[in-house]
């Protein structure tokens, strides 16, 4: 008898979506909630981006481009890399290292995840994926035939060598890195970035820098080169990583998808290959639209979410343990531990006030915490965070 079941791979089988679904099952009647659960940016795409791209169509460009990317884009992503990491990706005449360094656009970070872990992890190979993380690392390790291996970084979230070297073995092959952090919205310090830099270099593992929300960064250091203050990022300290960055969050192109991969040649080489045969090559008319992105400054829009995260912050305080966060517009708070309630039992007293967050067990191995994303207006955010508060004080009053 025909079975459908039996076509599935034991390797999806133990990919398991229940926990985001489970919120959204508990929100299916609510009307009108206060949502603090999407991770995308509340603006939309800046009107030259949308009119570069609808330009592109309309002007019949609507084939495939080469499959590393095309050429106008590259080279503005490649200028950029020149401009804040020079000591890592410009050779002696200060151009885009192309002897040992390759470039791939593609179908945003998400897609350069998949291509790298493909392209690297064998079965029983282990990758070393920071607790709390978010919430694809572990179903794309799983799906490359790799072994994921949870690195508890609580209660700071900095992912420090002494919490890596611990759990380091010789089956480690891969370490992902996110800066700043979804969910918990933590940057990497620099010294922590060079720390992790030379563990992995010594004990000969390939990071995997996950730099998606790189301008939403509200802690940045004087570079070491020129002095501006950037986003930390292990990019600074060695060309022997794969970092990752796209356009989805800085310029809300969440559905465009579009980003890139740089590093070591021999990888990037093959994380193309494996393009050419599964994406081809990321969406024309969005890297049309990426390339004026480049001239975009979207600091007013980096501002108004500092000032959310800080809204954030003042309205926690005194009810909830929290780490500030640096970046992205995540908030990653503690539930009291007086009040005797898992995250997700927390979670479910918020929905039924008509408002959504998600529990912190879909994006770690405990249950104590809940994600907010502040990626909204400011009176929906205000109102949220006061559901929160109030929640917390009434549980506490029941007790």
């Amino acid at each position: 008898m025909f079975n459908p079941e039996s076509f599935i791979t034991d390797k999806l089988h133990a990919i398991d979506a229940s926990g985001i679904r489970r919120v959204f099952d508990l929100a299916a009647n609510l009307k009108n909630p206060i949502n603090l659960s999407i991770g995308q940016p509340d603006f939309d795409v800046p009107d030259t981006i949308k009119q570069a791209a609808i330009k592109a169509i309309n002007d019949g460009k609507n084939s495939y481009t080469q499959t590393q990317g095309m050429a106008d884009l590259r080279e503005r992503v490649m200028n950029q890399l020149i401009s804040e990491f020079p000591q890592t990706y410009a050779n002696a005449q200060g151009t885009f290292n192309n002897d040992d360094l390759g470039l791939l656009i593609t179908s945003g970070v998400s897609g350069a995840l998949m291509l790298a872990l493909l392209t690297t992890i064998s079965p029983g190979d282990e990758v070393l994926i920071p607790d709390p993380y978010f919430v694809m690392y572990k179903h794309l390790v799983t799906l490359a035939g790799g072994t994921p291996v949870f690195v508890d970084t609580y209660p700071d979230f900095q992912l420090t060598p002494d919490r890596i070297e611990k759990h380091i073995t010789p089956k480690t092959k891969v370490l992902l890195f996110n800066t700043p952090s979804n969910p918990t919205g933590v940057v990497a310090k620099p010294e922590v970035c060079k720390a992790v830099v030379k563990l992995c270099e010594d004990k000969n593992i390939l990071m995997l820098s996950d730099e998606i929300y790189d301008e939403f960064c509200y802690e940045k250091t004087p570079s070491d080169h020129d002095g501006k203050d950037r986003c930390p990022s292990p990019a600074a300290y060695s060309p022997n990583l794969i970092m990752m960055r796209g356009y989805s969050k800085t310029y809300a192109m969440t559905g465009w998808r579009l980003g890139y991969a740089v590093g070591p040649k021999a990888v990037l080489d093959q994380m193309t290959k494996l393009q050419q045969y599964s994406f081809v090559c990321a969406p024309s008319m969005t890297q049309f639209g990426g390339v004026i992105a480049h001239d975009l400054d979207m600091s007013d829009f980096v501002a108004a979410y500092k000032r959310k995260r800080d809204m954030v912050v003042d309205k926690l305080a005194g009810t909830f343990e929290l780490t500030t966060p640096g970046g992205a517009f995540y908030a990653f708070p503690k539930v009291p531990e007086s009040l005797n309630l898992t995250g997700a039992e927390f979670v479910e007293k918020i929905i039924a006030k008509n408002c959504l967050v998600i529990p912190g067990n879909v994006f770690s191995q405990k249950d104590t915490h809940f994600r907010i994303s502040y990626a909204c207006a400011d009176d929906k955010l205000e109102q949220g965070l006061d559901i929160l508060v109030q929640t917390a004080n009434e549980c506490a009053a029941a007790k």
